[in-house]
């Protein structure tokens, strides 16, 4: 586990108490690989983050782990709110029929969505390309991702939902210390479209997100690449570094993404960059590393002046691992858009990589 203090103000570079703040509790969760975490005392803002839950191409299965990983979220764990980072379903694939990807998302409401309903946990998600690629090619799946959303009781859970006329592709999430955005991120050129950019600009500086200490924008593809495979262009998103400049100045402390099926706790300056593992087929690794790829879930505890993650491995069988030890992943990630430090490390070289 990782725990990191938040910044009391916006700043361009990475204040002081940021950089003095830093604790790891390595073996605060000892004994957890049977029960999993305890609730959060109730000063504490919980979330869980999934992500990358679907397995091949108009499959309405998912693997065991989705189903685990649910029943250790409504049983044990019990969180404010659960995070999906995208790829709920396994579209993306025009030569499916209709039928098929509406009974994706019957799938995704009967195994994810339907027992967070009846547990009253409330579902933040955002689309992935599999889900809602904004590709032309891929009209008719975010045409039906946005009528299921719609239509569904997903929306009715989330009393605090602001700037929501575009929901489910893009929209935000008020708590009194959390403040989510989803935003529409399906694709490289997300970062390039003046509207999408001119309307996150307007939500994080909004006055419901001003009123939160933590501010999270939550996106399918990252800003920089940490998985192998996926070090590539279309894989992550256009001008990373600049966009991230860009949301850390209009307020963001969190940016959480999915697609790289890895999972990395790091940041750039202030900015924590929160690399979701996948739940569903295909775990990758860590680019530069050779570690064994790895299925996870993770805690994120939302503290008054820090953010704390508790990741697990979530592998087979139906109990979940010891916290993945945060000190056993890189101190830096180094791509070909440029680096990514582990949050809890002070300094590094990063000389290894610069964006282009």
């Amino acid at each position: 586990m990782t725990t990191r203090r938040t910044r009391s103000v916006i700043a361009s570079g990475r204040p002081l108490s940021t950089r003095i703040g830093l604790l790891i509790v390595a073996g605060l969760l000892t004994g957890c690989a049977v029960t999993g975490s305890a609730p959060a005392p109730r000063s504490v803002f919980r979330a869980v983050l999934i992500s990358d839950l679907n397995a091949s191409y108009g499959s309405t299965h998912y693997p065991a782990e989705v189903g685990n990983a649910i029943a250790h979220i409504t049983d044990t764990w019990r969180p404010d709110v659960v995070l999906i980072a995208g790829d709920m379903v396994a579209g993306q694939s025009p030569q499916l029929p209709d039928s098929i990807v509406w009974a994706m998302w019957a799938a995704f409401d009967s195994v994810v969505a339907a027992p967070l309903r009846s547990a009253g946990i409330p579902l933040v998600a955002t689309m992935g390309n599999h889900d809602a690629s904004a590709y032309p090619a891929h009209a008719r799946d975010r045409r039906i991702a946005a009528e299921h959303w719609r239509a569904s009781p997903h929306r009715s859970q989330l009393p605090r939902l602001v700037h929501g006329d575009h929901y489910p592709l893009r929209y935000a999430v008020r708590y009194p210390d959390v403040f989510i955005v989803a935003w529409d991120a399906t694709n490289q050129e997300s970062t390039t479209s003046e509207e999408l950019l001119n309307w996150l600009h307007g939500v994080l500086t909004s006055h419901e997100a001003r009123q939160a200490r933590h501010r999270v924008v939550l996106a399918h593809l990252p800003l920089y690449g940490v998985a192998e495979g996926r070090d590539r262009p279309g894989e992550v998103l256009s001008h990373g570094d600049e966009v991230r400049r860009q949301i850390e100045s209009w307020g963001a402390t969190l940016f959480v993404s999915g697609h790289h099926h890895a999972y990395y706790p790091g940041r750039r300056d202030a900015l924590d960059l929160l690399h979701a593992g996948a739940l569903g087929e295909g775990p990758r690794v860590l680019l530069g590393t050779g570690m064994a790829a790895t299925k996870t879930v993770s805690i994120l505890d939302f503290h008054a002046d820090s953010l704390s993650i508790t990741t697990y491995r979530m592998e087979g069988g139906t109990d979940v691992s010891e916290p993945v030890a945060t000190e056993s992943l890189p101190a830096i990630i180094c791509s070909s858009r440029g680096w990514v430090m582990r949050r809890d490390v002070a300094a590094v070289d990063t000389s290894c990589a610069a964006p282009r």
